[in-house]
């Protein structure tokens, strides 16, 4: 059966006139009629019986009102969701996540959400330290970064403060562990493993220890999280780390972590996003959804009108 034909019976029917239907449909009467006949010729049967004041359907005719609508109602539904299958999202997207951060916890999460609602993203974690992630960012070869910074204005780059982050310090169990929180000022002939100097969580560290007149005594310098937890596991030392990332290590056994206060250290962490590149449909999409799982977490830094709008950094 032809759709258009069944359109025009629908309408014929739900007004009861040939006229009527007519004009509303903006066809001619005999045009209307001889559809209507077409129609009745397909299923041999008779559709409507014509009375002096309009056209009633036969039991026939109800039958096939009744199947019609669904069928147009079916076919409905088909068209609006193939014209949002022609407008889906689509493309690559790249997000950088700094390890052994707040941000690792996006990545399965991310990855869920994004296939769920847009199949036709192709999503790329990478999971580096936050230097490299904000030059892939600034040069645009990565979308966006999930990482520590934005504290200080970088140009090409804007920061969206998300949370601020305890940092700790932990170390394994064969050394004496401090009370629960421990001072800065106390762990000045502690021996420390620490990334290199360039590593937005050690410059945040030699800050917080000039601030006291101090320095760190750094015995080696490592940027693996691997090999740092094999440090603390092995007994060599201890290491100051983002809560996040201390608390990984601890569940891995042989470690404990303390909070480091007077002054405490804040790892403040950011979406990085170009200044001056535009991010892609599928992008914009992404990050969306990065804000809206890091609006989930408890004492993130985001205004209620961080999904429209970058803050300065």
């Amino acid at each position: 059966m032809n759709l258009r034909r069944l359109r025009y019976f629908v309408k014929i029917v739900d007004i009861g006139s040939l006229t009527q239907a007519a004009d509303i449909l903006h066809i001619a009467q005999p045009a209307l009629s001889q559809q209507l006949a077409t129609l009745e010729g397909e299923v041999r049967q008779q559709l409507l019986v014509r009375t002096k004041r309009g056209v009633t359907p036969t039991e026939a005719g109800r039958t096939l009102y009744r199947h019609a609508q669904l069928i147009l109602r079916q076919c409905e539904q088909a068209h609006i969701e193939m014209q949002a299958a022609s407008q889906q999202v689509a493309g690559a997207v790249a997000v950088g996540l700094a390890p052994g951060t707040a941000a690792a916890g996006l990545a399965l999460p991310l990855l869920r959400v994004v296939r769920t609602r847009h199949p036709g993203i192709m999503l790329y974690l990478n999971e580096t330290y936050g230097t490299t992630l904000s030059e892939l960012v600034m040069n645009g070869r990565m979308d966006m970064g999930v990482l520590y910074g934005g504290h200080i204005a970088v140009h090409g780059l804007r920061f969206l403060p998300l949370l601020k982050e305890r940092l700790c310090l932990v170390g394994p169990v064969d050394m004496a562990a401090p009370p629960a929180e421990v001072k800065l000022r106390h762990l000045a002939t502690t021996d420390l493993f620490l990334a290199r100097p360039y590593n937005v969580v050690r410059r945040m560290v030699d800050e917080a220890f000039a601030g006291v007149g101090l320095a760190p005594r750094v015995v080696a310098e490592v940027e693996s999280a691997t090999t740092l937890n094999a440090v603390i596991q092995e007994g060599l030392g201890a290491t100051i780390l983002p809560e996040s990332m201390a608390r990984q290590i601890v569940a891995s056994g042989g470690a404990w972590h303390r909070r480091i206060v007077d002054p405490p250290i804040e790892a403040p962490l950011a979406l990085c996003q170009s200044d001056h590149l535009p991010l892609s449909e599928p992008a914009e999409a992404v990050r969306r959804i990065v804000l809206e799982l890091v609006g989930g977490w408890p004492d993130n830094l985001l205004a209620p009108a961080a999904e429209v709008a970058f803050v300065p950094s």
